[in-house]
């Protein structure tokens, strides 16, 4: 039995060290090594089953491997994988007349990526400022909050509060103003401060700043600002999105609809690398040919991916599960911290949660704790030092919910 376990983690071992030798070092997994997955969990190389509560970030809010999305990519990818922007083809206007009647806009720019969709979103709103709003050429500035994480690119980190991302990676693009995030004063003065102000870029919940929610009307009271004030209202949803907080966006928990919308991630299923940046014509229309582009943005494939794994969101309620969801975990953890003393804050909205350690951000106690939730068939993953994101596919079940709980509330006991 010793022999037959050695060789298992061995196994897991050996994949461990060919990333570590041949790829750059620029995450820091779990040491888990992952071969299958399918709805709510996954397995390991060493065949252990575990309940994932990480979702790629939430890419996977339609669970492992939908059979539905997965079957759109098969089907598209046997008769026509990439065409570049050069030519039409015949996935990509079906595509965008689908993804702009299902968030209500006029247009979709398509890109690969969420840190491609918020440069592209940047550009789009520094041009708008330009040649609509009449902002001095290279004048325009745009307001983003701290502890905001909208990617790693060099003109993203360039208002990063992250020095960890920061580091050594400059010089960094001017032209950011930042000010603290759910402080609805600080945004009006922010704006009130130069007429080059041209857009406020804000995630709707600040999902690697350990899910904090900002109170009841930040979302509206910004968006009615920004009118105010004809700056343009962007929303960073690649995480929050695609029905994660239980509302298909989460700016549709105060009725708000952004002038320029971000996504990424779930629009796929985790499927296939697919990100969009969508606005109505007024804004759009600055975006002229040869100004912006990708060579796989719009391709074939992404369309017909992209298209499947909405129908999967709309069709199978995942914003009403989430929802419903949401309150069985929080209030599950919340009787959890009432017995366990470690857990100091339980957050979040619809299946985005988080809950907040006991300890300094310096320690490496949340990750220990995440190394007990996976001897014991959980994965998640710490962010800021000490708190834990929870935050499974959307297609997960009561029963499911409360297992998890079991295996969250036997992991903390250890620790006592």
């Amino acid at each position: 039995m010793e022999q037959s376990h050695q060789a298992l983690s061995s196994k897991s071992e050996a994949f461990i060290e060919k990333e570590n030798k041949y790829g750059a070092h620029n995450y820091h997994p779990l040491p888990v090594v992952l071969e299958k997955g399918e709805g709510v969990y996954v397995w390991d190389v060493n065949g252990k089953k575990y309940f994932d509560f990480l979702s790629a970030y939430s890419a996977v809010n339609q669970g492992h491997c939908h059979p539905k999305i997965v079957d759109a990519m098969v089907k598209q990818a046997q008769t026509l994988t990439l065409t570049s922007r050069a030519f039409y083809n015949d996935q990509l206007g079906p595509y965008e007349e689908f993804v702009t009647k299902y968030f209500g806009f006029d247009k979709v720019l398509p890109m690969n990526t969420g840190a491609e969709a918020v440069e592209t979103a940047l550009k789009l709103c520094r041009k708008w400022a330009y040649e609509v709003k009449g902002i001095p050429e290279n004048q325009a500035q745009i307001i983003v909050c701290e502890n905001n994480f909208h990617g790693r690119t060099t003109t993203i980190i360039s208002f990063s509060n992250d020095e960890n991302a920061r580091k050594s990676f400059g010089p960094f693009t001017a032209g950011f103003i930042k000010i603290p995030y759910d402080d609805i004063e600080a945004l009006e003065n922010a704006l009130k401060s130069s007429k080059n102000i041209a857009g406020f870029l804000v995630e709707p919940i600040q999902g690697e700043a350990g899910v904090y929610v900002p109170a009841d009307g930040y979302l509206a009271k910004a968006k009615s600002l920004c009118e105010q004030y004809n700056a343009l209202f962007i929303a960073d949803e690649v995480q929050t999105g695609i029905a994660r907080t239980g509302k298909l966006l989460a700016v549709h928990h105060e009725n708000v609809q952004p002038d320029i919308l971000i996504l990424g991630k779930a629009i796929s299923g985790g499927v296939y690398p697919v990100s969009a940046v969508l606005a109505n014509d007024a804004i759009m229309n600055v975006i002229k040919p040869g100004q912006h582009g990708s060579t796989f943005g719009g391709n074939p494939v992404a369309g017909a991916v992209a298209i499947a794994a909405l129908e999967v969101v709309r069709d199978e309620n995942l914003a009403e599960n989430a929802a419903h969801l949401g309150v069985v975990l929080r209030t599950g953890l919340n009787e959890i911290a009432s017995r366990n003393s470690l857990i100091t804050l339980v957050r979040g909205k619809g299946l985005l949660n988080a809950i907040v350690i006991d300890c300094d951000e310096n320690s490496d106690l949340a990750w220990d704790i995440c190394m007990k939730f996976s001897e014991y068939g959980l994965l998640a993953k710490p962010t800021h030092g000490n708190k834990i994101r929870l935050a499974p596919p959307l297609v997960i079940t009561q029963t499911q919910i409360h297992e998890c709980l079991a295996i969250i509330e036997r992991a903390l006991n250890d620790f006592r």
